[in-house]
């Protein structure tokens, strides 16, 4: 009777999750919107930002993931249950664009603006311990990009509908930050809601006492050093799209709807129609090759977009990026949930956002200041070789998929748990 019991609850914590989930997967997709396009448009477009500013907006996310590990501490530290924890980074990040709405100066909002992407970023962690703690690591992929697929809509919509507003009344920005504040809101409503427990009591009060994991654990380490490379060379280009396509220097000038077509729509309509997809190779494909698919598309994509270029090399990046970005988030969210013990699932997600931090920071810094000594496509080059080395540092690991499948977490059998 108690196991059916157990079931029982597991099936309610599991349902209620997802269920509050799918809500929020509407307001992320708005929030979305503001760091992938209109940020650093309304920056270039309104405000003739320079490239300090700029390469400030889109540093804001990186940053709150180099601080998520003090996000966690602080969680813990406080005594709060996980979801409490992710709840309160959102409802800074409202009052943050509710700043950058009722303020009209670029000294205003391009910090404002960074606290508000940061703060969301900054509770990431507590949202994949959510992950681990309420849904089945058999099906865990798949519910997760249910909720994606709504959350890539909502920024398709919200993407083109921004873009609209913006292109005949760029100095109304100042709605869309109130929209940005309001989906930070509601989305703290719901993250609260979910069913989580208290952190794990950790031995010492560092914020980067998970750091421990890097040491002890070769393959998280070996992995980290991977994603390391492929996520730099990525992360070099990605926010240079925007600048690529609005800046006259580069010769194209796209209108702000064709920008957020290109930039957001396309790749999120693609993400939409393959989230479902890649969720499902998760939970039971060899982490490794999957990996090593995903990088080649990020290769494809860049190749298109900054390479061949034109409006065919857009629009066929902007697909690319969405397949990339559609196995990615689901990879990038979920990932320690198949090396980590249950109990340490938000520290070794706090270790990997640390570092995803860390070259979010330098890679568009890099690219910003770069770019105003060499051509767009010999950077792209660069950020192409960084991407196929970390693909070949997976090599070796992909090639043991045989013997490794019955002992290797991340090798599940189809269907088992893992």
């Amino acid at each position: 009777m108690s196991g059916e019991e157990d079931t029982s609850e597991v099936r309610q914590r599991r349902d209620r999750t997802f269920h509050l989930e799918m809500r929020r997967a509407v307001t992320a997709g708005v929030l979305e919107t503001s760091a992938a396009t209109f940020l650093l448009l309304i920056a270039v477009q309104h405000f003739q930002a320079g490239a300090t500013a700029k390469a400030l907006l889109v540093t804001g996310g990186p940053l709150g993931l180099l601080l998520s590990p003090l996000a966690v501490s602080l969680t813990r530290k406080m005594h709060w249950k996980a979801a409490t924890g992710a709840a309160v980074a959102s409802w800074t990040g409202c009052a943050a664009f509710l700043a950058a709405a009722l303020f009209g100066d670029l000294r205003v909002f391009v910090p404002a603006c960074m606290i508000g992407v940061m703060s969301l970023t900054m509770g990431i962690p507590m949202l994949t311990q959510i992950y681990q703690e309420n849904y089945p690591a058999s099906e865990r992929g798949d519910l997760f990009s249910k909720a994606v697929m709504v959350r890539v809509l909502s920024a398709a919509i919200f993407a083109w509908a921004g873009g609209l507003w913006l292109d005949a009344h760029m100095e109304g920005y100042r709605l869309l930050m109130l929209a940005f504040a309001a989906a930070a809101g509601m989305g703290a409503w719901w993250i609260e809601k979910c069913p989580s427990t208290v952190l794990h009591v950790a031995t010492s009060s560092n914020p980067l006492h998970g750091m421990r994991h890097v040491r002890s654990d070769k393959l998280f380490r070996w992995l980290l050093a991977s994603w390391m490379l492929m996520g730099f060379g990525n992360l070099l280009m990605l926010p240079l799209r925007v600048e690529f396509l609005a800046n006259p220097r580069y010769g194209i000038e796209l209108s702000p709807p064709m920008i957020a077509l290109v930039v957001t729509m396309i790749p999120s309509l693609t993400n939409l129609v393959f989230a479902r997809f890649w969720g499902r190779l998760f939970d039971r494909m060899n982490f490794f090759l999957l990996r090593i698919v995903l990088n080649a598309f990020f290769v494809a994509a860049i190749t298109s977009f900054f390479i061949y270029g034109g409006i065919t090399g857009f629009v066929l990046g902007g697909f690319f990026f969405g397949m990339a970005t559609s196995g990615g988030n689901v990879a990038w969210s979920l990932w320690v949930t198949k090396v980590a013990k249950p109990e340490f699932v938000a520290d070794y997600m706090g270790v990997h956002s640390f570092l995803t931090g860390v070259r979010g920071m330098l890679a568009p810094l890099l690219g910003f200041y770069l770019i105003d000594w060499i051509r767009m496509s010999s950077l792209a080059w660069w950020s192409l070789g960084a991407i196929a080395i970390a693909s070949l540092m997976l090599v070796p690991e992909a090639k043991t998929l045989r013997r490794r499948r019955a002992a290797d977490p991340l090798a599940p059998k189809p269907g088992g748990m893992h």
